[in-house]
């Protein structure tokens, strides 16, 4: 049997971030919750009430042999808005700033170098302002978050629309 690794990213609304890595082959799981706060178990409200620390985020269950961290990453890096640090396109506030949160050193080398090579890429005319931090305990999200595409299509495409997808399409080309 194949070991299994987890990976913890926070880009924005948790909706918009499950969909990307979720289709792709070694993805066991994607979870949408919240982490790196300080109020134990949160609930939605108190996350977006900015009271708790917590960002809306997403812990990926892969298998490495299939899909790498670094590729992970990778797929990461195009879901975001890696030089805005206050929240993501329609999404305000603390809860929702970029951050790529490692449980390894293996990972945090390979999330620094992934960034560090962006930053020389000249792709972006900001500076790249994502976050590298230690994993924190995460706590899933209530049900009615959890797989928010599938479950709500229109509602998400409505979400995926605020800037998000304009964005990607036109600094990923």
């Amino acid at each position: 049997m194949t070991e299994k690794d987890t990976a913890i990213f926070a880009g924005g609304c948790f909706w918009c971030m499950v969909q990307p890595f979720d289709t792709q082959p070694g993805i066991e799981s994607v979870v949408s919750g919240y982490t790196g706060g300080h109020t134990v178990n949160p609930t939605y409200a108190e996350v977006a009430s900015h009271t708790t620390g917590h960002t809306e985020a997403v812990k990926i269950t892969f298998d490495p042999s299939i899909i790498s961290y670094a590729q992970l990453v990778e797929i990461y890096w195009r879901q975001t808005d890696p030089t805005d640090a206050s929240g993501q396109f329609q999404d305000r506030g603390d809860s929702y700033r970029p951050v790529i949160f490692v449980n390894s050193p293996a990972q945090r080398a390979a999330a620094e170098k992934s960034k560090a090579a962006l930053a020389a890429s000249g792709r972006f005319d900001e500076p790249i302002v994502t976050t590298i931090e230690d994993a924190q305990p995460f706590y899933p999200a209530e049900t009615e978050h959890q797989d928010f595409y599938r479950k709500n299509p229109f509602r998400y495409q409505i979400e995926e629309m605020g800037g998000r997808q304009e964005f990607i399409q036109n600094k990923w080309r």
